[in-house]
C-alpha cells in the first residue's frame, strides 16, 4: 500500500483494552473502516492471551473481566486460557463487526498534516484525528542485568517463552520474580524439576481475604499517581499483593515458595550471593515482568524526563489526540474496559471541538 487512508480514530492493538475501545466507538456511532480502524500485529484474536503457556488453564486465571456487552460464559476451567480467551475475543470481534486488521505492524506515529496524526504501518499509512494506543506489554519482556550473566552455561528464558513445566524435568531451576507468574511457575515446576529456587528483589506480599472495591481503588490510585508524574508505570499487581489461595498455602507449607533474596552475580554453574552462598542451576527462568510497548510513539516526543508518558485519565498530557489504554492504572482487565469507554468519551469531545478536516 503506497497511499494514505483517512479515518477519525486509529486503535492500535486488539487485546482487552483495544477491543473495549473499539466497542465503545462502534456503540457511539463510529463505523469500522469508515470512521475508525483497529490494527493488530498478532496473528489471530486473543491479544497477549494467545501466547500464554498451555498449562495456564482458564481456571488458574486471576480476575479475567468480561469485555463490555458480551459475557464469557460456560468456559471449561481445565482448558488452556489461550484457547478459551482467544475464542472469546474472536467471537467478540465477529459479534460487534469490529473488522480488526491483522497482522499489521505499526512502525511509527508522527505528526501529519492538517492537525492530523500519521500512522505508518506494514500495511501502508493512516491519517487520523485521534489515536487510541492499546499495545500492552507482552512484546517487551523485561530482562534484568546481573554480573556474569553472559558466562552462565545453562539456559536462560523469560516468562514470555515459557511453554510449560515438562521441558524442565530433572533440571535445577532458579525462578526470579515475585509476581503471579513466578509463583505459578514454581508450583508447576516442583513436581518435574530436580530442584527449584525462588529469588526476588523484595519479600513477596501475600494478601489474605477478599480484594474489595475500596482496596482496588486504592491500588489503582497508587499506579495512577506515577503516570500523572510522567514516571514509568508499575503494574497494578505490584501494589495489590499476591492472593493467598489454597495453592499458594500449599507451596508455602511444602517449601516450594521458600523465597531467597536476590543473588549478587551469575556464575558459569548457577547463582551466587555476596556472603558466598551458591546455588547450582541448569536453568534461570526470569519471571520479571514486562514494560509498555510505546516505542512507535517516539516521534511524538510524549515521554517526560522521568521516562514515562504523563497521562491524565487516558489522555497523554503532551498531546490530547493520543490516548493510552491498558497503560498504568488501566492495565488490569476491568481497568482496560473502563479506560476504553473513557478514551472514546474524551475523543468524541475533542473531535466535536475541532473544525472538520477536509479530505
Amino acid at each position: 500500500m503506497n497511499h494514505t487512508r483517512e479515518v477519525e480514530v486509529v486503535v492500535i492493538g486488539a487485546g482487552q483494552a483495544g477491543l473495549a475501545a473499539a466497542h465503545h466507538l462502534r456503540r457511539t456511532g463510529f463505523e469500522p473502516e469508515r470512521d475508525f480502524v483497529v490494527l493488530d500485529h498478532s496473528p489471530g484474536p486473543g491479544g497477549a492471551w494467545q501466547f500464554r503457556w498451555p498449562s495456564l488453564t482458564y481456571g488458574k486465571v486471576h480476575g479475567m473481566h468480561a469485555l463490555p456487552g458480551m459475557e464469557l460464559t460456560g468456559a471449561d476451567p481445565a482448558r488452556p486460557s489461550a484457547e478459551v480467551i482467544g475464542e472469546y475475543f474472536a467471537a467478540y470481534e465477529e459479534t460487534f463487526d469490529l473488522r480488526v486488521r491483522r497482522p499489521v505492524d505499526v512502525r511509527a506515529v508522527r505528526e501529519g498534516t492538517g492537525g492530523r496524526l500519521l500512522v505508518e504501518t506494514s500495511d501502508g499509512a493512516w491519517s487520523t484525528r485521534a489515536l487510541i494506543n492499546a499495545t500492552g506489554t507482552w512484546d517487551r519482556p523485561f530482562w534484568p542485568r546481573y554480573p556474569g550473566q553472559e558466562t552462565f552455561r545453562g539456559r536462560q528464558l523469560h516468562t514470555a517463552r515459557y511453554a510449560g513445566p515438562e521441558e524442565f524435568a530433572g533440571q535445577r531451576v532458579v525462578v526470579v520474580g515475585g509476581g503471579a507468574s513466578g509463583t505459578q511457575h514454581l508450583l508447576e515446576l516442583a513436581p518435574y524439576a530436580a530442584a527449584t529456587t525462588w529469588v526476588t528483589r523484595r519479600p513477596p506480599v501475600f494478601r489474605e481475604g477478599p480484594f474489595d472495591e475500596n482496596a482496588g481503588r486504592a491500588a489503582v490510585a497508587l499506579v495512577e499517581e506515577r503516570v500523572r508524574r510522567g514516571l514509568p508505570p508499575k503494574s497494578v499487581v505490584s501494589v495489590t499483593g499476591l492472593p493467598l489461595n489454597d495453592a499458594i498455602r500449599a507451596g508455602l507449607e511444602s517449601g516450594v515458595l521458600d523465597r531467597l533474596p536476590m543473588f549478587d552475580r551469575i556464575t558459569e554453574e548457577g547463582v551466587e550471593w555476596g556472603d558466598g552462598r551458591r546455588v547450582a542451576a541448569d536453568v534461570i527462568l526470569w519471571a520479571t515482568g514486562f514494560r509498555p510497548v510505546i516505542d512507535h510513539l517516539a516521534p511524538l516526543r510524549l515521554r517526560e524526563a522521568g521516562g514515562g508518558i504523563r497521562v491524565e485519565g487516558t489522555r497523554a498530557v503532551a498531546d490530547p489526540r493520543v490516548h493510552l489504554v491498558g497503560y498504568g492504572p488501566s492495565a488490569s482487565t476491568i481497568g482496560a474496559n473502563r479506560a476504553g469507554r473513557a478514551a472514546v468519551r474524551d475523543i468524541r469531545r475533542l473531535l466535536a471541538e475541532q473544525e472538520p478536516v477536509a479530505a
